[in-house]
C-alpha cells in the first residue's frame, strides 16, 4: 500500500454521479445502512480502545439531524453511504455515551488511515458550509446542493453555484546536500523548527511559489525543485503540496520578517533532539524524516 500522509488516501468512493440524484440521496440519508459522522465545535467524535472514529447509525443520529437537507454526502465508505453533519455548538458536549469530541490535530495519527481520511473530509466540508451561508456576489442566502457538495444562491437572478474552497500551499525541504534549511515562527513552542511553507499566489506555478517563499523568508535561492507528496490539511481548508529543493546559495536573511529564526541543520543535529521537530501528523515531519533517512 502507498505510504500516505495523514488524512490522505482514496479510501472513500466519492460517487460524484450520486450527488446529482436527489432521490438517491434522500433514500440513502434515511437508510439504516448509512453511517453519519457528527462534527461539534469543529471536533470529531472519537471513542474506543484503541481509538476509532465513531460513525452513527441513522437511529443514533436522528435527534441531532434537524434538517436532512443539511446532510453532506461524503461517498461510499466501506460500501456504505456516509454523511457528515454539524451539531450546533454549545457548552454541553453531546453523544458522551459513544465517545468524546476531540481535535483532529491530536488524534489524526492514532486513527486508522481510512478513518482519518473520512473524518478530515467531513470536518472540512462542515466548516466550509458554515462559512458560505451567503452569496458573495449578491448577498442572498445560499442552500446546499449536490448532496451538500456545493451551495447555490437562492436568488433566481443570480443562482451562483459555490464549490468547496481548497487553499493550495507549498511546503519544502531545502537542502545543500549535507544540511537542510528550517525556520521557526515566534508563536511556536520554544526550539521548534520546521520546513518553509506558504500559500500559492494567483498566477504562480507551484515551482515558482517554492522559490519565492524560500527567498522571501530566508534569502536562500533554490535551483532544482522536485515534487514529493501532498496532504489535505483541514484546518480549515489547505492542501499542502510537498517539495524538496536544492539550495544554490547559503546566506540566510529573514527578508519578510515572518520567521523569528532560520538555520541550517545537519542530519546529526536533527537526530540529537535539537531542534524540536514538527508533529508526526504533518507532511513537514515526513519531509524532514525522509531527508534524514536519505
Amino acid at each position: 500500500m502507498e505510504n500516505h500522509n495523514v488524512f490522505a488516501g482514496a479510501f472513500v468512493d466519492r460517487n460524484g454521479e450520486r450527488r446529482k440524484d436527489p432521490d438517491w440521496i434522500e433514500t440513502a440519508a434515511a437508510s439504516d445502512e448509512s453511517r453519519f459522522l457528527p462534527v461539534w465545535n469543529d471536533k470529531s467524535l472519537i471513542g474506543g480502545d484503541p481509538l476509532r472514529a465513531i460513525l452513527l447509525t441513522r437511529a443514533q443520529a436522528e435527534n441531532l439531524i434537524h434538517d436532512p437537507d443539511e446532510l453532506i454526502f461524503l461517498g461510499l465508505y466501506r460500501d456504505q453511504p456516509a454523511f457528515a453533519f454539524a451539531i450546533d455548538a454549545g457548552p454541553d458536549e453531546p453523544l458522551a455515551e459513544f465517545g468524546e469530541f476531540q481535535d483532529l490535530r491530536f488524534v489524526g495519527t492514532v486513527l486508522p488511515a481510512d478513518e482519518a481520511n473520512l473524518v478530515a473530509h467531513g470536518r472540512a466540508l462542515v466548516i466550509w458550509h458554515r462559512n458560505q451561508l451567503f452569496c458573495g456576489i449578491c448577498g442572498s442566502s445560499t442552500r446546499p446542493q449536490a448532496g451538500g457538495n456545493t451551495r447555490q444562491c437562492v436568488n433566481d437572478d443570480c443562482a451562483r453555484v459555490i464549490f468547496p474552497r481548497v487553499d493550495p500551499a507549498i511546503i519544502v525541504l531545502v537542502s545543500d546536500g549535507d544540511r537542510c534549511l528550517l525556520g521557526r515562527q515566534a508563536s511556536w513552542p520554544e526550539s521548534r523548527y520546521s520546513t518553509i511553507a506558504g500559500f500559492v499566489e494567483p498566477g504562480e506555478s507551484l515551482e515558482d511559489a517554492v522559490r519565492r517563499e524560500v527567498y522571501e523568508e530566508t534569502n536562500v535561492h533554490v535551483g532544482n525543485v522536485r515534487y514529493h507528496s501532498s496532504q489535505p490539511w483541514p484546518f480549515p481548508s489547505s492542501l499542502m503540496l510537498g517539495f524538496v529543493a536544492e539550495a544554490t546559495s547559503k546566506e540566510i536573511v529573514r527578508n519578510d520578517g515572518e520567521l523569528e529564526d532560520a538555520q541550517w541543520f545537519t542530519r546529526k543535529e536533527l537526530r540529537s533532539g535539537y531542534p524540536k521537530l514538527p508533529f508526526k501528523i504533518s507532511i513537514a515531519r515526513r519531509l524532514i524524516d525522509d531527508w534524514i533517512d536519505g
